[in-house]
């Protein structure tokens, strides 16, 4: 049977989506790069190693480490002792190829971040704002009538059902993550972000204080990360298990074979 080409997605959203994957790519690259220079994390308002979640360091030449909420795993390679970028290895929690840029450089991590943070805010706002006007925003939002639907969904996707549960244009697992994504981990990050701003913090210190002080708020600006970093790669692993190059082709062209 002929396969039937509908237009799928604008170049408003087609272009916000992959400007949005570029930055977001640099966003974890250089935040990586600026966990670096004090590799831990910490519960507290301020430095503080009694109430320490995350610290990844080397304790002898050689030898990397992680700890995570008090227990310690030997992650020589990987975390802790790793390479430099400049042909050898030593004492950074992150490796040369994860950071951005791959050499040792707080400032410029720093400002690959800020640079890039405001792009991927402004990717965002174009496209809730594409969104809203043509009228989509509302049927992404999760309702308590889609929760019953959310494992049949899931199974769907895993191939341990035939058919989908009956849903609008985005299925019940898209409209749970675009909700979590949209009022949740976003709004996160972004405020948090902006409470770890030595600028910020002098004329909005109640911002930082609301997260605990700036330690919570990296705290909290890191679980940010991974959460979105999660909802990447589960999205990632939907548009492969529906078609991918299908799926690619949509939202390069913006045609989509039915």
């Amino acid at each position: 049977m002929k396969m039937k080409a509908v237009y799928r997605y604008a170049l408003l959203t087609r272009a916000s989506h992959w400007v949005w994957v570029v930055a977001f790519a640099v966003l974890v690259g250089s935040g990586l790069q600026i966990f670096n220079a004090s590799p831990n994390l910490d519960a507290s308002d301020k430095s503080d190693p009694a109430r320490r979640v995350l610290a990844i360091g080397s304790p002898s030449y050689g030898v990397g480490t992680t700890t995570l909420f008090g227990h310690t795993f030997v992650t020589t390679g990987w975390l802790g002792w790793t390479e430099d970028g400049m042909g050898s290895s030593g004492p950074h929690a992150f490796p040369a190829w994860a950071t951005i840029p791959g050499y040792q450089a707080l400032a410029d991590g720093r400002r690959w971040h800020l640079f890039f943070a405001w792009v991927a805010v402004l990717c965002a706002l174009a496209w809730l704002i594409s969104t809203a006007i043509k009228g989509n925003l509302r049927e992404m939002i999760l309702r308590p009538s889609d929760l019953s639907k959310l494992w049949p969904m899931q199974a769907y996707y895993l191939k341990l059902r035939k058919e989908p549960p009956p849903h609008g244009i985005y299925n019940p697992l898209q409209k749970a993550a675009y909700t979590g994504v949209m009022f949740i981990i976003a709004p996160l990050i972004v405020l948090t972000g902006l409470a770890l701003s030595p600028g910020i913090d002098a004329i909005a210190n109640p911002l930082t204080a609301v997260f605990g002080g700036r330690q919570f708020a990296r705290l909290w600006h890191f679980a940010g990360m991974l959460l979105l970093l999660a909802f990447f790669l589960v999205h990632t692993f939907q548009v492969a298990t529906q078609g991918f190059a299908n799926q690619m082709r949509s939202m390069i062209t913006g045609w989509y074979e039915t």
